[in-house]
């Protein structure tokens, strides 16, 4: 697909987004709070947990990398290794700090962070959905599973879809989040894609993150 310029529309939510959007990711950044904290545990069988060696490292550099996109809003993300063909809406962050996930009794739905910037622009976007619900397994239940070099796509509203390529997945305790590593923007376009993870407790829920690291690759 050609490139275009955004709609008027999308420049004058970019315009409004881009007043304080650091200034939220260093409160991120500082507290280690841009984690998603819902989640009931309550199956016979746990979400896989990533393997070792899906540790992540800085993103390796890839000749002939697309140019980063502008900024736009985002309609939907694709994770075909674990089946997932989700809608995705915009979420920031609640009254304690914590990233706002989804409501928990949609378990379809992930949402884009909107405190980082959009997938596909310089630097690095958030999207986080559920592991599950009182219902069953949710939109990322299945996120520990992936490997190193499958694909991410993000469909965003300019009608452009941006192709990452996971390159570490990882489980980091909550209490002791490495926002830094995990939010780092390294000037190239990058992805994390967040649930729960780790082990459970009926009192505290998940007490851990899986975090998926991924770098774009191509815009469609």
């Amino acid at each position: 697909m050609s490139s275009s310029q955004p709609s008027e529309e999308f420049e004058e939510e970019d315009r409004q987004r881009r007043r304080a959007p650091w200034g939220v990711m260093a409160l991120v950044l500082l507290t280690g709070l841009a984690l998603i904290r819902n989640g009931s545990g309550e199956f016979d069988v746990g979400p896989p947990q990533p393997a070792s060696a899906a540790a992540a490292d800085r993103a390796p550099t890839k000749k002939g990398a697309p140019a980063p996109l502008t900024f736009s809003p985002v309609d939907r993300i694709r994770i075909k290794p674990i089946q997932v063909d989700a809608p995705v809406i915009a979420v920031g962050l609640d009254s304690e700090g914590w990233v706002d996930a989804p409501p928990p009794d949609d378990s379809h739905l992930a949402g884009w962070f909107t405190g980082a910037v959009s997938p596909g622009e310089r630097g690095t976007s958030v999207v986080v959905g559920h592991v599950d619900n009182q219902q069953g397994p949710a939109v990322f239940y299945g996120l520990g599973s992936l490997k190193k070099k499958q694909r991410i796509e993000v469909e965003r509203k300019d009608r452009r879809t941006a192709v990452f390529e996971i390159y570490g997945i990882e489980v980091f305790a909550k209490n002791k989040f490495p926002g830094d590593r995990v939010y780092r923007n390294g000037g190239t376009p990058e992805l994390r894609v967040i649930t729960c993870g780790g082990g459970y407790s009926e009192q505290n829920g998940y007490d851990g993150n899986v975090v998926v690291f991924a770098r774009l690759v191509d815009v469609r």
